[in-house]
């Protein structure tokens, strides 16, 4: 029989309702019954794509003597990371403090008061390379639990205590400025290998973050070391086999394997290839790189034709593994390709120039015999007609294949995301249709996302909400999400929405002195407040609210959200020095509070030469509003009417504007517009 997961509404929850685990989701009963039972609480926290969430539930939750002795000795309750990111992050903490190391999945032993005071990641089914199995490590809690309870108790307080000791505070570091933001890119210099193009490691995750700061220092600074970086970035990512070289879009991150070739997690998460998409299309806007061009616009694609739902949102992700074809469930089966199957596909001359150019080899690239696709040195970097045919029908082969499994959940942050990117891509290069997109997905985080009170719910699925609050990166990211929509189409609308968010963020997620919390403050309380202000995969909620703040502000003069950003900033200064990888968005942002950011406001039509322009400008964090004048919905375009009767542009800092102009080749040289003839 199902368990209690079955009425879940996340992908995640719903993979294990048919486990003989007696599964709880995170809900007040499941720590009211651990309580009657007198037994710990096991709590598992993973997510639909993660390859050993997937491995530690087939060896153990679907095993029945594992999960006889879970339901006689634990409560036993499962977290979906994605769905509830405040539960992941306070545990999170917790195990890396502990532990010194992280990941998914997460297993924790609790008090029922929700104390943690035993942790682990992923537990093999029996000893293995030093670490206990999963069956060892529940016998030894439930001693513990029954034989030294004063003990198991202490250390479950002293957690508790270490953790409410970790409230960060920054209100007295001040406003980064330019020698915090030369040191940070000094910093990023010294782990920069110029010749592979990535920074040093072995495991290699998409630096989003970094690249927009890089770009935005560039456009400000004209540092030839920073626009550098950024490139060579770009074209390692875009060459290797991160990048999915026949469908488009990006894997989760690549790992170079003991004989040297970089070897993808095959994952697809959504908010790697929104980050993406918009990183690669400001590179385009900076450099006209082609390369640049067909990557944002491959990954928009991608986006579009494969997390794009029903109900116009996008789906979280694609899992790493798929059936090969003989029904195992292999791990990249989707993506790698022989070139007896090239020959299939190509024939013989076509398949023998892709395999030169992809890197196929008949020895292989991953395993059994397999390769990875991705853009061998030796090859031309050029898509020409003949290297695009190929691409198109490899694709059209590989449709057929048995699909990774799809997280449908929509998640609003990483939407907020993913709207800002397609709007943007779809404005520099005329593709109306994904603005189209970006603003049905904006539709639906209003519709069913936000209610009638402005309040974000973190999740849906099939146009339902999953009934969890948002955090603070859902309203930042959001925020950002309608801001970039609004300069792109016009609408003020959206404008308006974000000021809605915005203002929640400013009275249920900031403390004194300006630093903020990932949890509103009258969200369910926890063992502790989260409050990160560094960057993961995607931006710190800390830094997104922060830039969503600052360009509200740009574009309605509000002091209210201007001194709230400065505020969230400081922490900027305090780590950008430091750990600049690790804080790449909230460079970004100081980057356009030094800049002002400036305000450009259009009067004229909405797709004109003299809006594109604006749109296409490098200037850090630039505003745009463009429409008519009269009614219009937008503070910038107040008073600003067309001179002559012509479309005309006004650029402003801290509203003391220059001359206006109605010659789109002046507004390009006052906002460094991009490559607007490419």
């Amino acid at each position: 029989m199902p368990n209690r997961l079955a009425h879940a509404t996340s992908p995640y929850l719903i993979q294990h309702a048919d486990n003989p685990v007696d599964w709880w989701s995170w809900e007040p009963a499941a720590f009211e019954e651990a309580r009657r039972r007198d037994v710990p609480v096991f709590l598992s926290v993973g997510y639909s794509s993660c390859h050993w969430c997937h491995v530690l539930a087939h060896e153990s939750f679907e095993d029945e003597e594992t999960a006889a002795f879970m339901n006689e000795h634990f409560v036993s309750v499962k977290v979906d990371r994605e769905e509830r990111p405040d539960i992941d992050a306070v545990y999170m903490e917790a195990l890396q403090a502990a532990t010194g190391q992280g990941g998914w999945p997460m297993s924790v032993f609790m008090t029922p008061d929700g104390q943690p005071f035993y942790f682990g990641t992923y537990f093999p089914p029996e000893p293995r390379h030093g670490s206990p199995s999963f069956m060892q490590v529940l016998e030894g809690v439930r001693a513990a639990w029954d034989g030294r309870p004063d003990e198991v108790a202490e250390v479950a307080q002293k957690i508790v205590r270490d953790l409410a000791g970790r409230q960060l505070d920054y209100t007295k570091a001040g406003l980064p400025g330019e020698a915090e933001l030369a040191e940070a890119l000094l910093g990023l210099t010294r782990e920069y290998d110029p010749a592979s193009g990535w920074f040093a490691g072995n495991t290699r995750f998409p630096p989003s973050m970094v690249v927009e700061f890089l770009l935005r220092h560039w456009a400000r600074t004209e540092s030839e070391g920073a626009r550098d970086m950024a490139e060579g970035l770009c074209a390692a990512m875009a060459r290797s086999s991160l990048f999915d070289q026949v469908g488009g879009g990006f894997h989760r991150y690549v790992l170079r394997g003991p004989d040297g070739p970089l070897i993808p997690h095959f994952e697809k998460m959504l908010y790697d290839n929104a980050l993406l998409c918009r990183v690669y299309a400001h590179l385009w806007r900076t450099t006209g790189s082609e390369q640049a061009r067909r990557v944002a616009l491959e990954t928009a694609d991608f986006m579009v034709r494969e997390l794009r739902t029903a109900e116009g949102g996008f789906a979280s992700a694609l899992d790493a593994d798929s059936e090969d074809g003989t029904g195992r469930h292999v791990e990249g089966a989707y993506y790698v390709w022989t070139p007896e199957q090239l020959r299939e596909v190509l024939g013989d001359q076509d398949a023998e120039f892709a395999a030169a150019y992809f890197d196929v080899t008949e020895e292989g690239t991953f395993e059994e015999g397999a390769s990875v696709l991705r853009l061998a040195r030796t090859g031309t970097d050029a898509d020409d007609d003949r290297v695009a045919g190929i691409r198109a029908r490899l694709l059209a082969a590989r449709e057929p294949r048995p699909r990774p499994g799809r997280d449908d959940k929509v998640v609003a942050a990483w939407n907020g995301l993913a709207i800002a990117a397609l709007a943007e891509t779809g404005a520099y290069f005329d593709r109306p249709d994904l603005i189209e997109r970006a603003t049905e997905a904006a539709d639906l985080l209003v519709r069913v996302h936000m209610g009638d009170v402005a309040r974000l719910d973190r999740t849906s699925k099939d146009g339902r909400s999953g009934g969890h609050a948002g955090v603070l990166e859902d309203y930042g990211d959001v925020a950002e999400g309608f801001l970039a929509l609004a300069a792109v189409t016009g609408e003020g609308v959206w404008l308006e929405f974000a000021g809605f968010l915005l203002d929640i963020v400013l009275q249920h997620f900031t403390g004194e002195g300006g630093q903020l919390y990932d949890t509103a403050d009258d969200a369910e309380q926890l063992i502790h407040r989260p409050q990160d202000p560094t960057d993961s995969a995607t931006p710190a909620g800390w830094t997104a609210a922060a830039g969503a703040l600052l360009s509200y502000a740009a574009h309605t003069g509000s002091q209210a959200h201007r001194a709230a950003a400065e505020g969230a900033l400081g922490v900027v200064k305090a780590l950008g020095p430091r750990v600049p990888r690790f804080i790449g968005w909230g460079l970004a942002v100081a980057e356009a509070l030094l800049d002002g950011p400036r305000e450009v406001a259009v009067a004229g039509p909405v797709g004109g030469e003299l809006h594109r322009t604006a749109l296409l400008g490098r200037a850090p964090g630039a505003v745009v509003a463009a429409g008519e004048t009269a009614g219009t919905e937008f503070p910038l375009l107040a008073d600003r009417p067309m001179v002559g009767g012509a479309p005309t542009a006004y650029v402003c800092r801290h509203f003391v504007c220059d001359a206006p102009t109605t010659d789109p080749r002046e507004l390009a040289r006052t906002l460094g517009s991009g490559p607007s003839e490419d």
